[in-house]
């Protein structure tokens, strides 16, 4: 299958690698069809591109690279709503922004996705540990890093 994208241009995907968020992300309910473009086999962000709208996409990781007491609590509805019948079939991905020189995720709004059928959902978290932009590193080049310490 053929993607447009704004960012990369035409991307073929297989068709078996389309993830459905059946009721959307938040804020963008009329999208249900992603993929998930890795830009290299040790990459710690992703792009969850939309197969819809070639101007969609998000970065996400993987939030125990950064925050690895973190964890989704998955009710037994939740885990029937996405066929999961075992938590290992599970995937968290976090959506991903830049603010000044930080990267923060959206802890409270995780992305869980059943690695077998690919069926998602963005869960809304009451814990308040968690916030929707939370520090998760610095960025910028180790000589500005150097000249600001």
């Amino acid at each position: 299958m053929d993607v447009r994208t704004t960012r990369f241009g035409l991307v073929s995907i297989a068709e078996d690698r389309i993830i459905t968020f059946s009721k959307g992300l938040l804020g963008f309910g009329n999208f249900t069809r992603f993929c998930l473009l890795e830009p290299a086999d040790d990459a710690c962000f992703f792009w969850l591109q939309s197969v819809e709208e070639p101007s969609l996409a998000f970065v996400v990781t993987d939030p125990a690279f950064f925050v690895p007491e973190f964890n989704v609590p998955i009710r037994p509805e939740q885990m029937s709503e996405l066929a999961l019948a075992n938590l290992a079939d599970a995937q968290v991905f976090v959506i991903v922004n830049k603010i000044d020189q930080a990267l923060t995720g959206n802890l409270q709004g995780p992305l869980v996705i059943n690695t077998l059928t690919r069926h998602g959902e963005q869960f809304v978290l009451a814990e308040k540990r968690w916030t929707t932009r939370h520090h998760l590193m610095r960025v910028g080049s180790p000589a500005q890093a150097a000249a600001s310490a």
